[in-house]
């Protein structure tokens, strides 16, 4: 995001972004850069001009080189995360293009995973686009498993909110939440420390594995800033879920919306633009709560990447066009996802009225924290090897 200084990222965008949306409702990386054309993408560079490129290229001939490849290959895209479902119907019917979604339910561990599982593999278990936490962007362009692009729309991406050679780029954020599902849980927890309450025994659950899902390192995270902790140290989050833990009162389920409609877990934390979105799939059916703690509210983002393997580079640097287009934007706002590009857009009245009716209140973003990448690395690494030492719950 800064230029040549990812690890010491600060999220000025994400700062001035959200105080847009409440007004209106709303080191150095010295990694050796991926060629372009990688073993997996050099039959098709030889192909087209357009494999191999860093830069946004002619829309028609992009077009064409990704039609003549296609099919896009997405990973760990929920249809009901971020508006996830409609985007993809949208982009196949625009483009004519197949596309093979794997594991939609996968962390942003798998995600990595899968790129480093299918690096000879020019086949359909191997992802050509990832969508994963903050962290890790810069640890994947380390890692030589993502190649840079730079959308036609990259000037309107806030510096601060993407790598200054293009391997990566926020994409949305939004902030820690709860789903309740009050037909289970009549009186609903107002702030974290709530949540260890005797009554809410047997009910807490995160929406995923806390050592590696981003989501739920975030969850863990939000507790700790309502718990003593900062943005510098996330201990006080390990410490809260330990004693929720011997409490009884955690669920190591990965939570999902089928079960917070069950009853399985009806007290999940997780991103509220997930929490918005499942609460409008059930219908009332049952009844859903989503509250935002006036204490601990801690904001994330995610970030795109194309993978160094991909086999349909120029599909998914396509898929990256539509999605960083006022349309992809547009189509993230829509599933309750704060689109990185949301300034751009509401300084051109390109926001619809019933889309920013439907935010939630700015009051519950006012106090929202946005860690640095360095801080949010350095929480990751915590949460993710203390978790089993301190907690014992195998989360699954």
């Amino acid at each position: 995001m800064l230029k040549r200084k990812t690890s010491h990222l600060r999220m000025t965008l994400v700062l001035t972004a959200i105080m847009t949306l409440v007004l209106s409702a709303c080191g150095d990386n010295t990694a050796t850069p991926v060629p372009a054309t990688t073993a997996a993408t050099a039959t098709t560079a030889a192909k087209s001009p357009v494999a191999g490129t860093t830069q946004a290229a002619n829309l028609d001939q992009l077009v064409a080189a990704a039609k003549q490849e296609g099919s896009l290959t997405t990973i760990a895209l929920p249809h009901d995360w971020c508006g996830y479902g409609d985007l993809i119907t949208n982009f196949k019917q625009k483009y004519g293009l197949q596309v093979t979604e794997l594991n939609p339910d996968g962390s942003s561990g798998d995600e990595i995973e899968a790129i480093k599982a299918n690096t000879q593999n020019k086949g359909p278990q191997a992802p050509d686009v990832i969508d994963v936490g903050l962290s890790f962007g810069p640890q994947a362009k380390a890692a030589n498993l993502i190649q840079p692009y730079k959308v036609s729309t990259w000037a309107t991406i806030p510096d601060t909110a993407k790598d200054a050679e293009g391997y990566w780029y926020g994409d949305y954020y939004g902030v820690m939440a709860m789903s309740v599902n009050t037909d289970v849980v009549k009186n609903p927890p107002a702030e974290w420390a709530d949540l260890l309450k005797p009554e809410y025994k047997g009910k807490v659950a995160l929406s995923g594995d806390p050592r590696t899902a981003a989501q739920a390192i975030a969850g863990v995270y939000a507790v700790a800033l309502a718990q003593g902790g900062s943005l510098d140290n996330a201990q006080a989050g390990i410490d809260f879920f330990a004693s929720l833990n011997k409490a009884g009162n955690f669920v190591p389920v990965i939570a999902k919306g089928a079960t917070l409609a069950s009853g399985e877990t009806p007290i999940v934390l997780g991103w509220d633009y997930n929490a918005l979105a499942a609460k409008d799939s059930l219908k009332g059916n049952p009844p859903v709560s989503v509250v935002v703690p006036t204490k601990g509210v801690l904001a994330g983002v995610y970030v795109q990447a194309i993978s160094a393997y991909a086999p349909h580079p120029n599909a998914a640097k396509l898929w990256m066009e539509y999605l960083y287009s006022d349309a992809g934007q547009l189509g993230w706002l829509k599933g309750y996802c704060h689109p990185i590009r949301y300034n751009d857009l509401a300084s051109r009245n390109a926001i619809p009225a019933d889309v920013a009716a439907k935010l939630p209140p700015a009051a519950n973003y006012a106090t929202a924290q946005f860690p640095t990448l360095d801080q949010y690395s350095k929480a990751t690494a915590l949460i993710t090897k203390s978790w089993d030492s301190a907690v014992g719950a195998n989360v699954k």
